[in-house]
């Protein structure tokens, strides 16, 4: 079996002049990431490995979460995430070591919400309903695969085994 988590960026900042990739979180992005980080190591979704957009708002995401994991992965950045498409991010996917039992990723819509979209085939309906409904910053989605190996990832393979929010963990509205 194989897990994927799919977090997207806190709620970041839209500065004057400065580069999308180089956008900071706003104030409620740094509040919501050690949310999401304290919901992970709660629940014991622990990542084997992270891979990181190398957008400044997703690393500092993955600083406030991992902060409050009991366990430090292994993470690195991974440029191809970055305003990447499906396809892009299925090839990502499918280049994952077959040690990696749980890969969390941290990136940007649409293409997370695209994913998740693509890779879901059944699972917890009422959470598929707000993942379609919409994908805010800093929501996390969590998908199952009954496979051996990270290559045999297939559309409407996985089992969505939960989407959660700030909000729906009572802490603000989603953005």
């Amino acid at each position: 079996m194989r897990r994927l988590m799919l977090l997207r960026h806190a709620k970041s900042n839209w500065p004057e002049g400065v580069a999308d990739r180089d956008r900071p979180l706003a104030a409620r992005g740094r509040e919501a990431a050690p949310v999401m980080g304290r919901y992970l190591a709660d629940e014991l979704l622990l990542p084997d490995l992270v891979l990181i957009s190398p957008a400044r708002r997703t690393a500092e995401t993955w600083e406030m979460v991992r902060v409050m994991l009991p366990e430090k992965p292994g993470s690195h950045v991974e440029p191809r995430i970055y305003e990447a498409k499906t396809e892009r991010l299925m090839h990502v996917l499918r280049e994952t070591e077959p040690a990696v039992k749980t890969l969390l990723m941290i990136g940007h819509n649409p293409g997370f919400e695209e994913l998740a979209a693509l890779l879901t085939g059944h699972g917890d309906r009422y959470a598929s309903a707000r993942m379609t409904q919409k994908y805010p910053t800093c929501g996390l989605a969590v998908l199952d695969f009954a496979i051996e190996d990270w290559r045999d990832l297939a559309p409407r393979g996985g089992r969505l085994d939960r989407f959660v929010t700030p909000a729906t963990l009572g802490e603000g509205p989603d953005e």
